[in-house]
Formats: C-alpha cells, structure tokens, sequence
C-alpha cells in the first residue's frame, strides 16, 4: 500500500537561453515518494537518451524491488548506469553519453538520496538552506572543503568539469567511488529542492531560498520562479527545478523578518526625537541660568557703585 502523502511537489524545466535542446528529464511519484533530476551529458541526442534511459530503468526499478530503502536507491542508478553504459558501447552515435542525476526516496520522515554528478538536493528549514549533496567536481571538492567561496565555485571556468557520472563505466550498485547516498530526516515543516547545473550555477544559495520562502501553496509556481530566475541570470544551461514542500512547510522565518522590520520602522521616529528632546530641555536651562547669573551680577555691581 503507498504511503500517505505527506508533502507537495512542483517541478519545472527550461531549455536555457543558449543551449538548442533541453537534456534535462526528471520524475515524480507522489504516491511512493519518489523525485528525480536527470542532467544528460553528451551532445543533443546522446545526452538526451542518457536522461531518458535513466528515468525509464530507474522507474521500472523502483517499481519492481523490495528491501531496505537504499538498496533499492543504489540498485536502480546501478542498472540505470550499466544500461546506458551498454547503448553507448554499442552505437557509434551514442558513444561516450552519461548523465548526472540525483535521486531521493521518502518515507514518512525519512528521506534517503542516491547522488552521481553535479546536480544538487537543497534542503530548506526553519529560514535556513543547506546543500545536502557534494559536487563531485574538482571545483566542487573545493568549494566543500571552504578553499573556494560559493560565487568563486559558480564563477569559476572549470565548474562543470565531473570525476562521477552514470554511463561512462560499468559499476555494481556497490562500488566504492560510485553513487554517494545519504540519509536525513524529512520533517513536515521543511522543504526540499531538486536541481541541475543551470540553475545552481547562476543563482546562489541565497537567492534559491529568498525564492522558495515565497512559497504560498503552490510548489510548481515555486519551481516556475526559480527558473524564470535563472534565465535572467544568463541561462546559460538547461534548468531544471524540482521542489517539494513538507505538509507544513510555512514561509515563517521571512513573514517574521517583515513584522520585524516593519516594528523597527515604526519605533524610529520615536527614537530619532529623544535628542531633540534633551537638547531642547538644555537649551532652556542655559538660558534661565545665563539669566539668573545676569541678575546677580547686575545686583552686585550696583552694590558696589552704592
């Protein structure tokens, strides 16, 4: 029986301003909590068979195994990987084709994720955003380790170079090296986003989460966004955004900064004319003693003339 959905999910996704064909595919199922952005690598109509061939044997794989929620994750990338491995092996056109791809599987609290490549999963929390995946780029091992800041890595002329994809080589769903897989809790106040390149690579952190906060019931609206965003940043790729909102998930942390600032808006005046205040209340003190000190020296004077 499929579990009780739990959260909201919206996808979208954009050829890019530049690039001829859109290489990127991506999967949804609701029902037995299961996302998927898929970035092909290889040219137009090889990139675009990798992604298609991932999402079809991840699918069916998903759909016809049982067992531990990651077995089943390393599983259906590994048979993912090894059949396009075998279509390229065997068509010159397609020689040489891969994608990058990054999987997660909820269930109820828990969410596991299988991860090759440089896509991203974002989880977003209590006004705050975190990257769950590493970039298996050399640019990307840097930014991890703080060599490189976030705008250097997005800026950087190597950024889309990756050591780890799936086709290129034939792997068990084991191997070491291979599909970085993690494991979080996935509470119902939280979020999470799904990416390619081409969005992560022109929009920073920041800007994603301003973007998802703006989350009002809608989360296709939110994917919508993100990639109107990233085109107006340049759109240099294709994008794919993938979000989904926890049955709780509230934009608390920004309507709470805008009371904030409206309060302090507020109290400003009331601030600003304490020094007028103060500076009035000496004024008049100055002047009544000026006046009394003249007083006593007019007195005094006559005195003496007397």
């Amino acid at each position: 029986m499929a579990a009780v959905v739990q959260w909201r999910a919206g996808v979208a996704t954009d050829t890019g301003l530049v690039r001829a064909s859109n290489e990127d595919r991506y999967w949804i199922d609701d029902d037995n909590g299961v996302f998927l952005v898929v970035d092909g690598v290889g040219g137009h109509a090889a990139g675009e068979t990798a992604a298609e061939t991932a999402v079809d044997v991840i699918r069916a794989q998903l759909r016809d195994s049982g067992g531990a929620a990651e077995d089943r994750v390393r599983r259906a990338i590994a048979a993912a990987n090894n059949r396009i491995y075998a279509i390229a092996r065997d068509s010159e056109d397609l020689r040489g084709m891969a994608c990058v791809l990054t999987l997660a599987l909820v269930d109820e609290s828990e969410m596991v994720i299988g991860h090759v490549g440089d896509s991203r999963l974002y989880l977003v929390w209590n006004g705050a955003i975190r990257k769950l995946t590493s970039d298996h780029s050399p640019v990307g091992e840097e930014e991890d380790a703080g060599y490189l800041t976030e705008d250097q890595a997005r800026l950087h002329p190597r950024r889309n170079e990756v050591f780890r994809d799936v086709g290129t080589l034939p792997h068990e769903a084991g191997d070491d090296g291979f599909i970085e897989m993690r494991r979080c809790h996935f509470k119902p106040e939280a979020a999470f986003l799904l990416c390619s390149d081409g969005l992560s690579d022109v929009l920073p952190s920041a800007t994603i989460r301003e973007i998802v906060e703006r989350y009002q019931g809608d989360p296709a609206q939110v994917a919508r966004e993100l990639v109107e965003a990233a085109n107006e940043a340049g759109g240099k790729d294709n994008i794919t955004a993938l979000f989904v909102a926890g049955s709780e998930f509230r934009p608390t942390m920004r309507e709470a900064r805008m009371r904030h600032a409206t309060t302090r808006m507020r109290a400003a005046p009331a601030a600003s004319t304490r020094p007028l205040r103060r500076w009035t209340a000496g004024r008049i003190a100055f002047l009544f003693y000026g006046l009394l000190l003249g007083i006593l020296l007019s007195a005094a004077w006559h005195a003496v003339r007397g």
